[in-house]
């Protein structure tokens, strides 16, 4: 076997000895396995974002954002900044680049 199968084996069985970890990724998950969700979180790998910008990108209203935002805040995996009386919302949790590539890369079918 190539080597770099090995390594997935071990992070695998990491998990699996391991229900705590397992259950808090599942959270995590949980948090961005929403179309918006996933959109915003894609939106926050390239920066932070004013939630009135996030809804023009999207073409969702404003108040659907930020619904969407306090899930997202409230499992820690965005942060906000207040500035000049304005929120603006990044990325608390950097690996979520990682994982939102990975997704990228799974094909559909």
């Amino acid at each position: 076997m190539d080597i770099d199968i090995y390594k997935e084996v071990d992070m695998a069985s990491k998990l699996l000895d391991d229900p705590k970890s397992a259950a808090a990724i599942a959270e995590i998950l949980k948090a961005i396995a929403h179309p918006i969700r996933l959109q915003i979180v894609a939106l926050l790998c390239k920066g932070e974002w004013h939630v009135n910008a996030l809804a023009q990108q999207l073409e969702v209203k404003q108040a659907i954002v930020s619904q969407h935002l306090r899930i997202l805040r409230m499992r820690g995996l965005v942060d906000v900044v207040r500035s000049n009386g304005y929120s603006y919302y990044g990325l608390a949790e950097p690996k979520l680049q990682e994982l939102i590539q990975c997704m990228e890369g799974c094909s559909i079918r």
